[in-house]
């Protein structure tokens, strides 16, 4: 197959994929990193906590795992409310549940 053909083939696959695999592959890249996976479990463990927890448990600088938060926040899969000067984290259960099921249905 030439170059071409198969830059073809993979846009074709894009277009036709279906609304739920798009949205399991944006999920499972926010989830594609084992500090986020961490991340994930602290907070469904301990319910809700701020950044400097999370970084009292993790090996991680605390840009870092700010940086793993966005993302995390950026997927849906947590909310972060403003308390200030503090941001409290804590997983949405819906997307959580989302994610799971689209996961499930492979």
């Amino acid at each position: 197959m030439s170059p071409t053909s198969s830059a073809a083939s993979r846009t074709r696959s894009a277009r036709a994929a279906a609304p739920r695999d798009i949205e399991l592959a944006r999920l499972a890249k926010a989830v594609g990193h084992p500090a986020r996976v961490q991340i994930l479990r602290y907070l469904i463990a301990s319910g809700e906590c701020q950044c400097s927890s999370i970084v009292d448990r993790l090996p991680l600088a605390q840009a870092t795992v700010s940086q793993h938060l966005k993302v995390l926040k950026d997927a849906g899969l947590i909310h972060g409310e403003i308390d200030p000067p503090r941001v409290c984290y804590c997983v949405n259960p819906d997307v959580l549940r989302r994610l799971k099921t689209l996961i499930g249905d492979l």
